[in-house]
């Protein structure tokens, strides 16, 4: 079984020690006097709104005294990581916000670095995918987009909004290579905007598009494109009514993590701390009201566990990639 999922992890239970320079404050509430998000993006994409997300709530709750955002784009990423490395001495208070394009883009060489360059703190939230068709379509589940597919592959091309060998392609290509059929064999068409990709859908240009299950359920609800299947484990609470492709009968998973990084060689107090408050995190109102906000899904994986997910997330889209030529 081809598998994305992160592991939940139960959440700490004990508080730190006090004595961590200031990290932690006598009445056990505060854990960090503040964290510098560090963005590899522009204002209002999804590492943004991670990043400030997660400092809106730690601070509400009290656990965090401040929190500062400093966008930083370029490369793909590859700068604010390039950034946090070169200087890491002088960053040991700053989270670095990333997500599954790391692991895509050190694999196809878009940036020298990966994950390993960096100090892993936690993944904590989670966006399946879902594949999704027009309201109108003749389509209604998976079996019946394989259907289409085989009585005429070419006229059933997927479209994405990430370029051909992204993340939507990837996960369009593991979807269809688990229900039996060739994964070079799907005619992807890349789309750079979420409107452009509907218009697409509309006019039967794609069969169906490959978009985060957030997305999806927004165009649900707004009545444009029925959800023919998601990549979670089980039925999401957000929209139960859409079937995941396990049930159907496709054998895959798949999550886009969001988490953070620090620097090379933050000290292990530091790190502790960070931690620390991000697992307290989770039990706070005031998370629970940016999560629901957001429409994301709570999927805390810490330190070394963090690292086995994405090693494993890293063999298996790379023998993706290899097979469909972009590596």
């Amino acid at each position: 079984m081809k598998t994305f999922e992160l592991s939940r992890r139960a959440l700490l239970g004990a508080a730190l020690a006090l004595g961590l320079g200031g990290q932690a404050m006598a009445d056990g509430h505060q854990v960090v006097d503040s964290i510098h998000f560090l963005i590899p993006g522009g204002a209002g994409g999804g590492w943004d709104g991670t990043a400030r997300g997660t400092g809106e709530a730690l601070t509400g709750a009290g656990l965090v005294g401040t929190a500062s955002f400093e966008n930083m784009s370029g490369g793909g990423g590859g700068k604010a990581i390039g950034f946090l490395i070169e200087n890491a001495d002088s960053n040991h208070g700053t989270l670095m916000v990333n997500s599954t394009p790391i692991v895509i883009r050190s694999l196809t060489g878009v940036f020298p670095h990966n994950f390993r360059d960096l100090t892993l703190v936690a993944g904590t939230i989670g966006d399946y995918a879902a594949m999704v068709v027009g309201k109108d379509s003749p389509i209604n589940s998976m079996a019946d987009l394989i259907a289409a597919y085989d009585a005429d592959p070419g006229a059933t091309a997927v479209g994405g909004g990430s370029v051909p060998g992204g993340m939507d392609h990837l996960v369009a290509a593991m979807v269809m290579e688990a229900a039996g059929k060739d994964a070079l064999g799907v005619k992807y068409i890349p789309y750079d905007a979420g409107g452009k990709a509907m218009a697409a859908l509309l006019s039967g240009e794609i069969a169906a598009l490959s978009t985060g299950f957030s997305e999806a359920v927004d165009l649900a609800n707004a009545g444009e494109v029925k959800i023919i299947g998601v990549t979670a484990p089980e039925r999401v609470d957000a929209y139960p009514d859409a079937q995941t492709m396990m049930e159907q009968g496709i054998d895959t998973e798949f999550v886009n993590w969001r988490g953070f990084f620090g620097a090379p060689g933050l000290p292990e107090a530091q790190l502790a701390a960070y931690q620390d408050a991000i697992a307290k995190m989770y039990a706070t109102p005031e998370w629970e009201a940016v999560r629901a906000r957001n429409g994301w899904v709570n999927i805390h994986n810490n330190g070394d566990d963090f690292k086995t997910f994405l090693e494993g997330q890293e063999k298996v889209i790379g023998d993706l990639m290899k097979k469909l030529g972009f590596l």
